[in-house]
């Protein structure tokens, strides 16, 4: 099983939402570049509608830092940016989709808690599945498919997620192993060779517990497949095949369920995929599977 490699980083796609791309690569900014990001993602609404004195005035900056800054997010230079806010912020109907819907005070009340979740966590989704580069998950698709074995590494949050489509693809006959393990992780990540594919999952992406195995899967000439929210970390450079998700972080919830909806999100496009492409076999599996099983069914009253 071969796969090409490409020969940069992967990036950002230009067809992800401005200021989902502008969250992604937040965290490898300079810090001049870092008070423009935070001026957009707290008004898009008003930067689209300034000019661009306006707006190195109110971040204390350069034109020059402005520009680099939109040529950080892949664009030409500050008209299009402002075109690229003005057509998120009017396609949204003018909610302001840069704040975190997540600000909790000690005194709200649980309906209010219980509706900002769900609004949270239905946008993280929303934007998740509409940047997704669904090219790159067709290819991840084949190459688990056809694969010998699957490694997954994970940890924390993330490996309780990821061990759900590991049981998942076991379960149809798919070769698929999690490793939690940091030194487990590297023993298997070591004799992975091109018939393999292996599988990292990390919110943050700067785990060094899952890029170090990643690193290694991919130097033994394993199809390497990641999963993070930010494009731009040591992670995302181990990968042949990225897929970002698109979860924003809030206040006692950073790395939180938003974060693990997101990820689940891709993850099942990856588990019925290959059922789509393994289908007989899958569903005999599941099959056997079911009738193995259901003596451990109690009965209903």
């Amino acid at each position: 099983m071969t796969v090409a490699r490409d020969n940069d980083s992967p990036q950002v796609g230009l067809r992800t939402g401005i200021l989902t791309r502008i969250r992604a690569v937040a965290p490898t900014l300079t810090v001049a570049h870092q008070r423009v990001a935070e001026r957009i993602l707290a008004d898009p609404g008003a930067v689209a509608s300034a000019t661009i004195t306006e707006l190195a005035e109110r971040c204390e900056t350069s034109l020059t830092t402005i520009t680099r800054f939109c040529r950080e997010l892949d664009l030409p230079g500050y008209a299009e940016l402002r075109l690229a806010l003005a057509t998120e912020v009017g396609r949204d109907d003018g909610r302001d989709r840069g704040r975190p819907l997540i600000a909790f005070s000690p005194e709200d009340p649980m309906s209010k808690v219980v509706a900002s979740l769900v609004a949270s966590d239905t946008r993280s989704m929303e934007d998740t599945a509409a940047q997704l580069d669904l090219a790159a998950v067709e290819r991840a698709v084949a190459a688990l498919s056809r694969a010998r074995t699957i490694d997954v590494y994970a940890v924390s949050g993330s490996a309780g997620v990821a061990m759900d489509v590991q049981l998942r693809l076991h379960s149809i006959g798919r070769p698929c192993h999690l490793w939690k393990d940091v030194h487990d992780a590297i023993c298997s990540a070591n004799v992975r060779d091109h018939r393999d594919v292996a599988l990292a999952v990390s919110h943050s992406g700067a785990t060094a517990e899952v890029v170090e195995p990643i690193r290694v899967a991919r130097e033994r000439g394993a199809t390497t497949i990641v999963i993070t929210n930010f494009p731009r970390s040591p992670l995302a450079d181990a990968a042949d095949i990225l897929l970002t998700t698109a979860a924003q972080d809030a206040p006692f919830r950073v790395g939180g369920l938003a974060a693990r909806h997101t990820q689940m999100l891709i993850l099942d496009c990856l588990y019925i995929g290959v059922v789509q492409r393994t289908l007989d076999a899958s569903e005999q599996a599941m099959d056997r599977a079911a009738a193995a099983l259901s003596r451990h069914r109690l009965p209903i009253r």
